[in-house]
């Protein structure tokens, strides 16, 4: 929400941005900041590491002193009005409690994509349905939630029914496909990407929540009025009249918007922008540039049933399926129908090249991503920090980069893949296994190549070599069958 949401969100904006996931915020009048220092300090902490961009500190300690984390409470007490003492003060703690947008205040961290639709005529669809309420309620709600910007600028809003619409909207839960897990009852309300293709403009709300069309739970309207702010390409504002205000109010005036969302959604969307006439979700103008830099020149969607297709990484991340090739993205996920995809950079903007492999360790809930010899760590929907070398893991000092890795979680051990050689790494005890590397070629009979990527599923190691993929049975040491790269994403 980059969402203002006045009532809260993720704002997954598309440029992406990203998210750790929310502490339990609970609605207004239900509950006070705790007074116990170390809960403040849990609180604070994972507040401003979701928003702030707080750095967590190593092994996990969190302090309330120090340049970083005081700086950090200042930048949030100013966006918010406060008293800005860098302190964990009473007005301080019951902000961060309040209920909110998922999406950072800080605009460089933020999921924003792009700055705006290049048309004035935007389509949306719904997809999955809140049990909370009738269809017919929530499209009715939808729709007046579309009409409080079409009537406040130059904007068009048309109802489709097929999932090539600019913005999906749909109610799911917790981990959903996009690396930004909703938190269930009470914390983050709902999230939206910015303008651009793929998954640019789609917007998510939180089915665990209480939705309703009054003034009990969560009222739609206003929380969907905020989400499609961002849809649209606004960032949060610290104006509390504004519908763009990060935190959830229940009462608001008839007119949602302020001035202040008038003026910053027409200065968007005024006529006379010198940009390219429009562009759809799934075509390319030929206005656009496919060279050109910048998210209003978004590259167009790559062919994902090429019969040469190959991936760099594969990994999945909870419940999801992520492919990696050069420096776009395929998100599959495992309970839902169709495909996310664009440029790494729209779901982690931290991340500007591309993937060379890459594993999940469920036990930690933590995926890492390797380039080269550097690597970045994804805690929840978050990369965490900077990228760190790859020596971390106990290579010797001529390793610099890896071609596959794959964990197994019955063994606790990380496989990692370089040309003709494997090591193996024990997750436990975070060292490296005695004896390796030893070869590929001796340990995994019928796999004599090089390996492009891995992933471990259903008990199964899928090697993807090429534009094949191998299914070998672990246990029984060979390959039990051979299929196309593509196949995975359902071609």
């Amino acid at each position: 929400m980059h969402v203002m949401l006045v009532s809260c969100c993720v704002l997954v904006l598309l440029m992406p941005a990203p998210c750790v996931t929310a502490p339990t915020f609970m609605p207004e009048g239900e509950s006070s900041p705790s007074t116990e220092p170390q809960v403040d300090l849990k609180l604070a902490t994972e507040y401003l590491q979701q928003f702030y961009n707080l750095q967590e500190e190593p092994m996990g300690r969190m302090k309330r002193s120090g340049p970083s984390f005081t700086s950090k409470v200042k930048d949030m007490q100013m966006f918010f009005g406060l008293n800005a003492t860098g302190a964990l003060d009473a007005d301080t703690l019951e902000v961060m409690s309040s209920p909110r947008c998922g999406v950072p205040d800080v605009e460089e961290y933020s999921h924003i994509q792009g700055t705006r639709w290049s048309k004035n005529v935007i389509t949306y669809s719904i997809g999955r349905y809140t049990r909370d309420l009738p269809r017919n309620t929530v499209d009715s709600l939808v729709e007046s939630a579309f009409s409080v910007w079409a009537r406040a600028s130059s904007l068009t809003f048309v109802r489709s029914h097929t999932r090539s619409a600019d913005i999906m909207v749909e109610f799911v839960t917790s981990e959903h496909g996009d690396l930004y897990p909703f938190d269930g009852p009470r914390g983050t309300l709902a999230h939206a990407f910015g303008p651009g293709l793929g998954i640019g403009g789609d917007t998510h709300f939180d089915d665990d929540e209480h939705w309703t069309a009054g003034e009990t739970g969560f009222n739609l309207l206003v929380v969907a009025a905020h989400e499609f702010g961002h849809a649209l390409g606004l960032k949060h504002s610290g104006n509390p009249e504004s519908l763009m205000y990060p935190n959830y109010r229940s009462s608001r005036p008839a007119n949602l918007l302020s001035r202040e969302d008038v003026a910053n959604i027409n200065a968007l969307y005024s006529p006379v922008r010198g940009r390219p006439n429009h562009f759809s979700r799934h075509s390319w103008n030929s206005q656009y540039n496919p060279w050109a830099s910048g998210p209003l020149f978004p590259r167009p969607m790559q062919n994902k049933c090429d019969p040469d297709l190959t991936f760099d990484a594969v990994s999945t991340l909870g419940d999801a399926t992520f492919f990696f090739r050069e420096q776009y993205l395929w998100i599959k996920h495992n309970e839902q129908y169709g495909i996310k995809e664009g440029p790494i950079t729209n779901f982690m903007p931290k991340i500007e090249t591309s993937i060379d492999a890459a594993f999940w360790v469920p036990r930690r809930s933590t995926a890492y991503l390797i380039h080269e010899s550097m690597f970045w760590t994804m805690k929840g929907s978050l990369v965490k920090g900077k990228p760190r070398a790859l020596s971390h893991f106990g290579f010797p000092a001529w390793v610099q980069d890896v071609d596959a890795a794959v964990h197994i979680v019955k063994t606790g051990r990380t496989l990692f893949f370089m040309h003709d050689i494997y090591w193996s790494y024990n997750e436990n005890r975070r060292v490296m296994d005695f004896g390796y590397p030893k070869y590929i070629s001796e340990d995994f009979p019928g796999v004599n190549t090089t390996i492009n990527a891995a992933v471990h599923k259903d008990g199964f190691i899928y090697f993807f070599v090429g534009p094949q993929v191998y299914k070998y049975d672990y246990t029984q040491k060979h390959v039990v069958g051979v299929e196309k790269a593509n196949s995975w994403l359902g071609c």
